[in-house]
């Protein structure tokens, strides 16, 4: 069986690595896996309790900006999870790559717009770290600089995704932080 057909799911077995493949170390990748799946999982629950009501009043549902923010973030969280998990080098792991990178970069695009006048916090200091590490990625991956591609990789899941991530379940007022810990 080839990396190209094998099963999406043979990175849980421990003895699989495709043939070339560089694997993420034991610490960034127990790392990986417990935030990608801690995250997750509260995006998971914050989602399922709005969903039945149970948050309170959500005014951010008014702003469309806001709404697509959410709606291009969310997915990176588990893609990004399932990619530096998986097989590497197969089509499949190139084009949800690809996938997962834009969203990234329209993901971090779209916060320029969310706040009135164009009045910026120091969260959006991840915007241009986000489209560096993006444009960095894409260039070492084609250069076949595999191992600095992964560390973009890396940076980019843990650094971009995961700290804004984080805080915008803490900061009260926020979104997220209403949909988890509001009350209906």
């Amino acid at each position: 069986m080839t990396t190209a057909t094998a099963n999406p799911l043979q990175f849980l077995n421990p003895f699989h690595r495709p043939a070339g493949a560089l694997d993420l170390g034991p610490w960034i990748k127990g790392l990986v896996i417990l935030s990608g799946t801690f995250m997750t999982a509260i995006c998971v629950l914050a989602i399922g309790k709005a969903s039945l009501g149970l948050s309170g009043d959500l005014p951010h549902l008014k702003h469309f900006v806001i709404m697509f923010h959410v709606s291009t973030v969310l997915p990176c969280v588990p893609l990004g999870l399932y990619l530096l998990l998986a097989p590497k080098g197969t089509p499949m792991h190139k084009q949800l790559g690809m996938l997962w990178i834009t969203l990234m970069v329209v993901t971090a695009l779209s916060t320029l717009f969310i706040h009135d006048g164009m009045r910026l916090s120091w969260i959006h200091i991840f915007v241009p770290l986000t489209l560096r590490a993006a444009w960095l990625t894409i260039s070492k991956a084609r250069r076949g600089d595999i191992k600095g591609h992964r560390n973009e990789i890396v940076s980019l899941y843990l650094g971009a995704l995961m700290i804004p991530g984080i805080w915008a379940f803490a900061i009260e007022g926020r979104l997220m932080n209403a949909m988890l810990f509001g009350w209906g």
